[in-house]
């Protein structure tokens, strides 16, 4: 094939199917992988498609920093839903870490415990959804307040944070990629995010299905220390099998 005929082939496909992987294109078109790079690369030059890791999208995987009451009006029908199973999890006499954002703000929302739970959180927004709440016991992390997203950041948290231990982790993400991990917009929360992990025995990511194959500026962590994600039923099933595949549970809300 010459290389209009690939770059063809290579834009029907994403026409049709919106992603392409250098791998699959490498063998349909009997080239080398190092070839498709290099196509991938002139093809994003000209604006007709977004690199990422291993492929290639039409749309733009990279989130960008938007305000958290932006951010509430998107899909919450299916951030309510998410949060309907998230809180299944909570056990009695928990002790419990509830990042930021606003499916985890859902989540603080369907909170009423019959017996005492710990919640230590960021985000206030969070403290102040569950203030006053029977039987919850808040610790508020302090810090260095991020406006966009309500919550706090910095050394003053993660300092605090070394001193636990808990059960769960509540964790809420800008990206989802397969391949590169977790991800948020913000390099100090993703650091906070970091020393929440290593506390917590247990991690669910509450996303809605529109964060996979995104990419925030920062890595939170790799999918290999998630345990957990739970999301709504517009996710795809080949995305279902390939986290299920990593060890990763799944659980699908519905709405």
């Amino acid at each position: 094939m010459t290389i209009s005929e690939r770059h063809e082939r290579i834009l029907k496909e994403l026409e049709e199917h919106g992603k392409v992987s250098v791998q699959q294109l490498s063998e349909e078109m009997s080239v080398s992988e190092v070839t498709i790079r290099k196509d991938l690369r002139m093809l994003e030059d000209k604006n007709l498609l977004f690199r990422t890791h291993g492929g290639a999208t039409r749309f733009n995987p990279y989130t960008s920093n938007r305000h958290v009451k932006e951010k509430a009006k998107i899909r919450a029908e299916q951030k309510q839903a998410i949060a309907k199973e998230a809180v299944k999890l909570i056990g009695d006499n928990d002790s419990i870490i509830l990042a930021s954002g606003t499916t985890i703000l859902a989540l603080a929302a369907e909170i009423a415990p019959t017996n005492r739970l710990n919640v230590i959180t960021s985000a206030l927004n969070v403290s102040m959804e569950l203030a006053g709440r029977e039987n919850v016991e808040i610790t508020q992390l302090g810090g260095q307040l991020r406006p966009s997203s309500v919550s706090v950041v910095g050394k003053y948290a993660e300092h605090f944070l070394e001193n636990i231990t808990c059960g769960i982790l509540f964790l809420g993400v800008d990206g989802i990629d397969l391949d590169f991990g977790l991800t948020t917009t913000n390099l100090m929360e993703a650091s906070l995010n970091q020393h929440c992990i290593k506390v917590a025995q247990y991690t669910v990511v509450l996303a809605d299905s529109t964060k996979f194959g995104k990419r925030g500026f920062s890595r939170i962590c790799t999918l290999d220390e998630v345990q957990h994600i739970v999301t709504d039923s517009d996710v795809e099933d080949e995305t279902v099998r390939m986290l299920e595949e990593n060890g990763v549970r799944v659980t699908i809300s519905e709405s």
